[in-house]
């Protein structure tokens, strides 16, 4: 391959970089699975464990693999994601959360439609059990669903889900300012368990119109909110 005057070539660590991920791809491995030691990798390309160390750390960055100490390396949770967060972001402001707002506003109303025309039993199952969520208060534990992911997910489109997925990790910190600002644990649940009876339906305008009110109360509630 040739490169530009104004095109460098990819470094090492790099062409390295999309090596690994290879190896992750074309064994099959999922988030979770355990990945070669830098020990292993370097033997199999035989380049020095220090310059693989190098690669490993910016897939780290970028959650595409994990450390665990004292057990190994792993195939991270956003190995498959097509966005991925910037590490150096600067800080969050009333108008960057806005600014998510309104591209979910573009995104989910019509994903909440599809869904709901396409819906099949185990995404509705999925859904349902996603509720919930709205119930755990900021800062509370984690949990397993996401109900926005989930209701891309009915859709039936894989990409939609991924790419939902990707933009809320990307913009983590905003969304956890939401949940802040948008703290009304009783509003939020219901107005999920409105959007799944919809779906549960399949009432395509509806499930649109009810999930653009929902964005539309959570973007008033940050508009009115007081920005920490």
């Amino acid at each position: 391959m040739t490169y530009s005057a104004s095109e460098a070539p990819p470094s090492l660590s790099d062409r390295l970089t999309e090596s690994i991920l290879g190896i992750i791809r074309d064994g099959g491995l999922r988030p979770g699975d355990a990945i070669p030691s830098a020990r292993e990798l370097a033997k199999r390309f035989a380049i020095t464990t220090p310059t693989v160390r190098e690669a490993l750390r910016k897939l780290e960055a970028t959650g595409a693999v994990e450390f665990r100490h004292g057990s190994g390396t792993y195939v991270g949770p956003t190995i498959n994601n097509v966005v991925l967060a910037n590490p150096h972001r600067p800080p969050i402001t009333k108008e960057s959360v806005l600014q998510l707002i309104s591209a979910r506003l573009v995104l989910e109303p019509a994903i909440a439609a599809q869904s709901a025309v396409a819906r099949q039993p185990e995404n509705l199952e999925r859904l349902e059990a996603a509720v919930t969520n709205a119930l755990v208060p900021p800062g509370g534990p984690s949990f397993a669903l996401n109900f926005h992911v989930e209701l891309a997910a009915a859709s039936g489109n894989p990409l939609l889900s991924e790419v939902l997925a990707s933009l809320l990790k990307v913009r983590v910190r905003e969304q956890q300012q939401i949940r802040a600002l948008y703290d009304n644990r009783t509003r939020d649940h219901q107005e999920h368990q409105a959007i799944v009876e919809a779906v549960r339906d399949q009432d395509a305008e509806r499930a649109e119109r009810l999930t653009r009110e929902h964005l539309d109360n959570i973007r008033r509630a940050v508009e009115a909110g007081e920005f920490a």
